[in-house]
């Protein structure tokens, strides 16, 4: 059986023209996989004349035409593609890469068994046509005016220029100019340390092609933070790209932008802004979380039926002021569950009229045998969004969910109220971001080896006031000042501050610990090894040694800090104790139930 090709085709394609729905074969194709784990094939195409060998699509995409995916040989349909242009200079033109968004398989590879036709290389025929030819005439962009993106500033509309998926951002390309929509905004985050102060914002952004996180810093928020709005979709250019940092971003992308100066941000007005993709959602019945595991991210959809305080307390570890707030949501299951918001989200939340609640990637926590929900740095929430379910959880609300009595998921079961944390893997926290959402942190306990105790500053000269910690300075008189006392003291005490790299079968964690605690790792007192640190330092270092490969279980608090502009996760361990193996045998017994479903 012959099949006929769109002859021709990548010569109006190659130069940023529509072709509408091409028929070419598969060549061949090329597993890649990226640093985020995500597969991605490199393909040549053919149609019938010419052959590329700079088209790109996804496993998700090959995934939709059927169970084998696409033989080589095979004839297709690209049902929707778009090109970018990854080199653009006065000599060599545009560069371009096809990128497949959807295929439909007109002819198995299987069934074919040869190349169709005689097809040539397309970039060295159109080398050979400039050798021996005049230039040809440019053809058009498809988004507008023949004017490239690279030629913009930063006064002029981005309306009209090329548009560049998000999968095709790297940071060896700055000339390129995005269309997305904004799927969330965080609240301004602040900082103060000893670099300075300042704030930040990031915003969530999602096109055809993929997602991708904005970040901007100090005057950017300023500038950007009030201009952008959830659910919209935006042009956006200009921007720093940088490898995605995964503990405190779940996107599926290896890079994430930052703003700079001359960053570009212009509100699409366009007919065609409902093509950009919307939000999907998977909402999940109240009632179903109490058989959820801790820690679990889900989408929620909920009608406010009660609204707490707002509290604000200071936290014990930094004296910061933070802010919280309760709010009871309900649904059709006839179940409720405590949704708590901290800082500016419990400040600014409007619970007044009973309006419906939507949560994208909430997470679960668990107290007391109650299940909780609260917000990480990647959830989306949504107040009376245009949703068909938000409708209909409204009119359910108003006719009769406000008089039924519902099942609180949130209740505790009693039990022990002390210091209760979830045991967990060092993988299972970088994937569910903890500390990045709790202003005071979060906690939980994990089974752990000391593989490396950083020896250089793991001892200071601290106050010798029973009620003061703070490093003194030595005066070289013999005296010690203290300026939080603001007094000398003729003598001081040994204080130990340990960095320790701690392991277990899923990664490694860098691990502060005080005194208290770094002691029962070297198995002396903090003045033992203050004095050994001073008067010898190759004792000291024995002390150290010895440390090493010990396995302790460590309850932890993990928090998100600024430094140098930059997040990073700070875990502190708050208590370190010998294993208790009855009570860490039980604890596999019930994973293992969990996932066997026993």
């Amino acid at each position: 059986m012959s099949y006929k090709l769109s002859e021709e085709c990548f010569r109006t394609i190659m130069a940023g023209g529509d072709f509408s729905e091409p028929i070419v074969q598969v060549l061949s194709l090329k597993k890649m996989t990226t640093s985020s784990g995500q597969d991605r094939f490199r393909v040549c195409l053919s149609d019938g004349k010419y052959m590329i060998t700079v088209a790109m699509v996804t496993a998700s995409v090959l995934s939709k035409v059927g169970e084998k995916g696409v033989p080589k040989f095979s004839v297709i349909q690209l049902t929707r593609y778009t090109t970018t242009v990854i080199n653009n200079t006065p000599s060599k033109g545009d560069s371009r890469v096809l990128l497949m968004l959807d295929i439909k398989l007109i002819a198995d590879g299987d069934d074919v068994h040869e190349i169709i036709g005689n097809p040539i290389s397309y970039s060295e025929a159109i080398t050979q046509e400039q050798r021996h030819e005049p230039p040809p005439a440019k053809i058009p962009k498809i988004s507008g005016p023949s004017k490239g993106a690279e030629s913009f500033d930063g006064n002029k509309s981005l309306v009209g220029h090329i548009v560049h998926p998000i999968s095709s951002l790297n940071p060896y390309n700055n000339k390129w100019i995005i269309k997305a929509r904004v799927m969330n905004k965080t609240p301004i985050k602040t900082w103060s340390n000893s670099k300075g102060e300042g704030k930040l914002f990031s915003m969530d952004l999602i096109d055809e092609s993929g997602e991708i996180r904005l970040t901007g810093f100090r005057d950017l928020v300023d500038k950007f933070y009030d201009k952008v709005e959830i659910d919209k979709v935006y042009y956006i250019s200009k921007c720093m790209l940088k490898p995605a940092n995964k503990q405190f971003s779940n996107l599926k992308n290896d890079y994430e932008m930052t703003m700079v100066n001359e960053t570009v941000i212009e509100e699409c007005q366009d007919d065609d802004m409902g093509a950009v993709p919307q939000i999907n959602y998977n909402f999940v019945p109240v009632k179903q979380i109490m058989e959820l595991d801790p820690k679990s991210i889900i989408d929620i959809i909920g009608v406010v039926k009660g609204v707490g305080d707002l509290q604000v307390f200071q936290a014990r570890s930094t004296g910061r002021e933070v802010k919280k707030k309760e709010v009871m949501l309900v649904d059709q299951s006839n179940a409720s569950v405590t949704l708590t918001l901290w800082g500016a989200e419990a400040e600014n939340f409007d619970g007044s009229n009973n309006p419906v609640v939507v949560l994208k990637g909430a997470r679960i926590s668990e107290f007391g045998g109650g299940k909780t929900l609260s917000t990480v740095s990647g959830t989306i929430m949504k107040l009376n969004p245009d949703l068909k379910e938000s409708y209909r959880l409204k009119q359910w609300y108003d006719t009769e969910g406000n008089s039924v009595e519902a099942t609180n998921v949130s209740a505790r079961s009693g039990g022990s109220l002390g210091f209760n944390t979830p045991w967990m893997c060092f993988k299972e926290v970088f994937d569910q971001q903890l500390g990045s959402s709790n202003a005071t942190g979060d906690y939980y306990q994990v089974k752990g080896t000391v593989l490396m105790v950083k020896s250089e500053n793991s001892c200071y000269k601290a106050c010798p006031s029973p009620d003061c910690n703070k490093k003194v300075i030595d005066n070289s008189n013999g005296m010690y000042r203290c300026e939080k006392c603001n007094r000398e003291y003729e003598s001081f005490k040994w204080r130990l501050l340990a960095s320790m790299n701690v392991g277990d079968w899923s990664g490694n964690q860098w691990v502060s610990m005080f005194s208290s605690e770094a002691e029962k790792v070297l198995g002396v007192t903090a003045q033992e090894a203050g004095d050994l640190f001073e008067q010898d330092p190759s004792q000291f270092n024995e002390l150290v040694e010895k440390a090493h490969f010990k396995q302790f279980v460590l309850k932890c608090r993990a928090k998100t800090e600024v430094y140098n502009d930059e997040q990073r996760l700070k875990t502190v361990a708050v208590k370190v104790d010998p294993i208790n193996y009855e009570e860490y045998n039980n604890h596999l017994i019930n994973r293992i139930k969990q996932l066997t479903g026993a």
